[in-house]
């Protein structure tokens, strides 16, 4: 059954508030002020860019993948992850470990025997 373009809206703008509110839910010092939707998102379904599509809450077309929506905010998401990956780096950085010598045929470094030539195909 199609839907006519007055549900399609509604079904939009009912996963556009619940997408702002899990955002803000998720992330309380950010303030949402825009969802970014591809340009041919925005066109196909007959709305406009810079139009407030919720109260405070402006349309931006913004390059991204169709079919999917983006919640703008000023919050710095990367920064976080930045910093989790810091820590890790630092973890890493302070411990100090000797490398081991592996050779070819499963020797080690401090293995001094003689290895057999290597295998040729017949000519």
């Amino acid at each position: 059954m199609a839907q006519d373009g007055r549900s399609k809206i509604a079904y939009l703008l009912e996963r556009l508030a619940q997408g702002v509110a899990a955002h803000d839910r998720e992330n309380p010092g950010h303030h949402t002020w825009g969802i970014g939707m591809s340009h041919f998102d925005i066109e196909r379904l007959g709305l406009e860019e810079g139009e407030q599509i919720l109260p405070g809450i402006v349309l931006q077309a913004d390059g991204g993948v169709t079919g999917a929506f983006r919640v703008l905010c000023d919050g710095d998401h990367n920064r976080e992850q930045e910093e989790a990956e810091e820590e890790v780096l630092d973890a890493v950085a302070d411990e100090a470990r000797e490398l081991e010598v592996v050779r070819p045929g499963g020797g080690r470094g401090d293995d001094e025997r003689e290895l057999p030539p290597p295998l040729r195909p017949p000519f």
